[in-house]
């Protein structure tokens, strides 16, 4: 870069030079002839009275009076040419054209003239003597020479001085773009030996308080930090990939022993029992429940660790609640399922992932919290909790009514596949809702349900403030792979 800069300041300086030391040539040359021609009207006034003496004396026939008079007038003259024309002839003295050049009549004004190659400034005043028919003609002569010496000359020095400017401009460019871009020099010396694939090592800029330099290195460290950031999040996926693949293929191997075998029995037995074969079926079809609850709840898993940021929204809570309990009336009429909750209870979360929550909160209420008598009755409730000592909360409970969970194992139900033995789910759902209490940052326990019967599901939201959400969730957690994840 440099040396570019220098090439061109070389190139553009004697350019400028010539095209201002031209402006100036001119301005002399126009300054010179203004100054022979003031020159010239000057000396045309006593040259002009000297020329009317000549004419006189040579009128009165006196040849005497006639020489002292010529010398007058050559006197009067000094370094300029002159030229009288009278009735008795011509009288010339000093440079001046050849005579057989025709001069300009007069015009009051100096005029320039050409002979043999040289030029001169010709001015032209009527001389009368105030006595008739003796009147005559005067030129005087300056020649240009000196001027277009002087012309040349600071022509010359305006060439001399492009010429030295070349050179001299391309070095102080060179030394000055050398100087400015020592920054930009050294973050590249500190950024070429940067490699993301093979070090650690990141881009440390101190500021230079050049602003192309600075703003240069701020984005090169925005781009490695969001480069590690996205590798980061590959290595997160191939780490869900890997878990999802390993639970998956350790959790279907029994459930597809148990169909592999039904389905050796009927292809064995076709005279089987018609009793035999109902149940037959019945477990496959059991089986085949099975297996597509836990691939959904693996796939739920496996999305709420690769979750992004900017998945996060502010949510109705309210509005999703009700969603959520009407498909469940419609799905269970015969179940009693209650929901008490104001609407405007916003929080900051992910959508797909606090539907799913709360799907499978009702899920396990309505599976486990049957009551005694084998009814099903499900209460959700939401509230704000906005005490001025802690931070503003909406409060989600899910009681139901049935034989609630001992204290000691109010961890433990949110292990991954720990369900009871009778339970028909995959033992993911509870696992669930903990991984999505934790990335919503919320708090969440287990209590016993109103009047100490049942179970109460208890979780705290943080509210979406107007003016500053809580943005983005929380660092990757495998939720897949962790045997003794905790809500």
């Amino acid at each position: 870069m440099s040396t570019r800069i220098a090439i061109v300041v070389g190139a553009v300086v004697p350019l400028l030079v010539v095209a201002a030391g031209w402006v100036l040539v001119g301005l002399v040359g126009r300054d010179l002839h203004a100054q022979a021609d003031r020159r010239l009207g000057e000396r045309a006034q006593g040259v002009a009275s000297a020329a009317r003496g000549l004419l006189r004396a040579a009128s009165n026939d006196r040849p005497r009076a006639e020489q002292a008079r010529q010398r007058k007038l050559f006197t009067a003259a000094l370094d300029i040419g002159i030229r009288l024309t009278g009735p008795d002839g011509t009288v010339m003295d000093g440079p001046q054209p050849d005579a057989s050049v025709r001069l300009p009549a007069g015009t009051g004004h100096p005029v320039t003239v050409h002979s043999r190659g040289q030029t001169w400034r010709a001015l032209t005043v009527p001389v009368t003597t105030g006595r008739p028919g003796v009147t005559g003609t005067l030129w005087l002569f300056s020649p240009e020479s000196a001027r277009q010496a002087q012309i040349q000359l600071v022509r010359g020095r305006v060439i001399t001085v492009a010429l030295l400017a070349a050179p001299l401009s391309a070095a102080l460019a060179w030394a000055l773009a050398a100087g400015a871009s020592r920054p930009l020099r050294r973050l590249q010396q500190r950024t070429s030996g940067l490699d993301p694939h093979t070090s650690a090592a990141r881009l440390e800029h101190t500021p230079t308080r050049i602003t192309e330099v600075d703003d240069l290195a701020h984005t090169l460290q925005t781009f490695l930090a969001r480069y590690d950031e996205q590798a980061a999040r590959t290595a997160e996926a191939l780490a869900t990939a890997r878990s999802f693949a390993a639970a998956a293929s350790h959790e279907l191997r029994t459930p597809l022993m148990s169909m592999q075998t039904n389905l050796d029995i009927l292809d064995a037995f076709h005279d089987l029992d018609p009793a035999d074969r109902a149940e037959t079926v019945d477990d496959l079809r059991r089986g085949h429940a099975r297996l597509l609850g836990l691939l959904v709840m693996l796939r739920a898993l496996a999305q709420g660790d690769l979750v992004e940021a900017d998945a996060f929204a502010s949510v109705d809570l309210a509005d999703l609640a009700d969603a959520a309990v009407s498909d469940l009336r419609r799905t269970h009429p015969e179940a009693e399922v209650l929901f008490e909750g104001a609407p405007g209870l916003t929080v900051h979360g992910w959508q797909p992932g606090l539907r799913s929550m709360l799907d499978n909160l009702l899920t396990n209420s309505l599976t486990h919290g049957r009551s005694a008598d084998g009814r099903a009755q499900v209460a959700v409730r939401l509230r704000a909790d906005r005490d001025s000592r802690t931070t503003p909360t909406v409060v989600l409970t899910v009681d139901d009514q049935g034989p609630g969970v001992p204290p000691e194992q109010r961890q433990t139900v949110f292990r991954r596949f720990h369900r009871r033995a009778d339970s028909p789910g995959s033992g993911l759902g509870l696992t669930l809702v903990a991984q999505q209490v934790a990335l919503h940052r919320a708090q969440l326990r287990v209590l016993d349900g109103p009047g100490g019967m049942g179970t109460r599901f208890e979780i705290a939201f943080p509210i979406a403030q107007p003016d500053r959400a809580t943005v983005g969730a929380p660092q990757h957690r495998d939720w897949l792979s962790d045997t003794d994840r905790r809500g």
